[in-house]
């Protein structure tokens, strides 16, 4: 895959995600080799919104949560 900016070489890689009050570490991705864009599959982005739908209703402040045990 050749990143959408830069059209440099993608690889798999890992991201934290983050918004506002919730941090997600250690998000599977693919990363440019060149410029470090990140991409996320839509299959992760579902489960990523899982994990926020779950959180939002308990959240207090801030919650930082590992994608591997909370998907």
């Amino acid at each position: 895959m050749k990143c959408f900016l830069c059209k440099g070489n993608v690889t798999d890689a890992t991201t934290t995600y983050n918004n506002c009050y919730i941090i997600i570490k250690n998000v599977p991705c693919q990363k440019c080799e060149q410029c470090g864009e990140e991409f996320v599959s839509g299959t992760t982005m579902l489960k990523i919104e899982s994990i926020i739908d779950k959180l939002k209703n308990i959240l207090t402040e801030i919650a930082i949560v590992d994608f591997k045990t909370a998907a």
